[in-house]
């Protein structure tokens, strides 16, 4: 799936591009065609199209038809489908928002927030509970401001009100109320709501104007859900807060942010690299210098030094001893498998002081005496879950044998 974003998230200008491109050239040639009689020849398509007589029962349908083919071509619902397709994938890639999410915004889905700060008032995208049963708000931005109006401004027409259309919850199954829905159209006489099938149509045929395909050479596909993914990524990746994310996002879990957004190996080098330059501005210099000669026999004795009479200790270079060479009981010892019998008779010594020290009465030497008693046990028991294995040493000169002497032939073959 991140592989699938970073294949699309560098052509998304190319896709946004072509939508607009096709969205504003359909318009004008419908703004062409309806200042043209039947029969004319359409201004400024080179002598290509010719406004067609459609019959009454059209309607307010605006066909054209091409002089070299004769093909007939609705130029009203070509409009319609740039136009909603540009809208869409506008919509979709500056929210974030679901499939579902985005068919169910209306009208009354805009709304305004004042800053207590400043007493600013600022726009706000009030997103359905869909997925996860919890509305949420998202900030308007310029360019969202400018397509909701756009839309707005379009399902106006020349009232003063957007229609109310009903439409179909294919998750709940149920019949939703009349509402302004931002994503509708004309069909015949009738206003209807978008469905998912009739959005992912407009984005297949936005996505044939373009002509991007894949690694494999076949047209590349764009789903609703892509949007939210490079959403997503685009947002982290210029530095907005992973859990900020999550929340316009209305995820429950950060790590389902976190997955839909599709990582970079450049961007983690530089991350790491940078991440590596800030650690050592905050260390001393002194640390990054070369070392005396003093200091590196030092630093070399320190490992001979850590040989114990039953084991390794582990404690870093430089380190002070914390528990004053007291070895069994320490949790850096490593203890040697070669020296578990003398890591038991420190047991069976340790019980026998106990007993002793309880039967004289020193309490105070019972309580460090069962100390070192469970720091030798824990030690055995590290021994028995780390099984030793010998593999042996091989036997060189039956090795040299072999090799030269060759397998001894069968009688067969003799």
């Amino acid at each position: 799936m991140d592989q699938r974003t970073r294949e699309r998230l560098p052509v998304l200008p190319v896709l946004t591009d072509t939508a607009d491109r096709r969205r504003r050239a359909a318009a004008e040639l419908l703004a062409a065609a309806e200042h043209t009689r039947p029969g004319d020849l359409i201004p400024d398509t080179a002598g290509a199209l010719r406004r067609a007589v459609a019959p009454k029962a059209a309607g307010h349908l605006i066909w054209a038809e091409e002089t070299s083919t004769g093909r007939r071509r609705n130029l009203t619902h070509e409009e319609t489908e740039a136009f909603w397709a540009f809208a869409a994938i506008e919509v979709l890639r500056l929210t974030g928002i679901r499939n579902e999410e985005l068919l169910e915004l209306t009208h009354h889905s805009i709304t305004e927030y004042q800053l207590p700060s400043t007493g600013e008032v600022v726009p706000l995208l009030q997103v359905a509970p869909s997925k996860t049963d919890s509305e949420r708000l998202l900030l308007v931005s310029p360019e969202l401001a400018d397509i909701l109006s756009t839309i707005i401004r379009r399902l106006r027409g020349s009232s003063r009100a957007i229609p109310l259309v009903t439409s179909y919850d294919v998750h709940e199954r149920v019949w939703n109320p009349p509402m302004p829905l931002l994503f509708q159209r004309d069909i015949g006489t009738e206003h209807r709501a978008f469905t998912p099938t009739a959005l992912r149509k407009l984005l297949i045929n936005a996505l044939a104007t373009t002509g991007l395909t894949d690694a494999g050479g076949e047209p590349l596909v764009f789903s609703p859900h892509d949007f939210r993914r490079i959403f997503v990524t685009e947002a982290i990746m210029n530095g907005l807060p992973p859990h900020i994310a999550q929340v316009l996002c209305g995820h429950r879990s950060l790590d389902t942010t976190m997955g839909y957004k599709a990582i970079y190996p450049a961007e983690t080098i530089e991350a790491h690299r940078a991440f590596i330059a800030r650690r050592r501005a905050a260390r001393p210099s002194e640390e990054y210098r070369t070392p005396t000669e003093e200091e590196w026999d030092a630093f070399l004795a320190h490992f001979e030094k850590r040989k114990v009479s039953i084991g390794t200790c582990g404690r870093a270079f430089s380190s002070p001893c914390d528990h004053e060479h007291a070895c069994v009981r320490c949790s850096l010892l490593r203890p040697d498998p070669a020296q578990r019998g003398r890591l038991e008779e420190i047991r069976d010594n340790l019980v026998a002081r106990i007993a002793e020290a309880e039967r004289e009465g020193w309490l105070g030497e019972v309580e460090g005496l069962k100390v070192s008693l469970a720091g030798a046990e824990e030690k055995l028991t590290q021994l028995d879950r780390r099984p030793t294995v010998h593999l042996g040493m091989p036997d060189i000169s039956r090795i040299v044998e072999s090799t030269v002497t060759g397998p001894k032939p069968s009688e067969d073959n003799a």
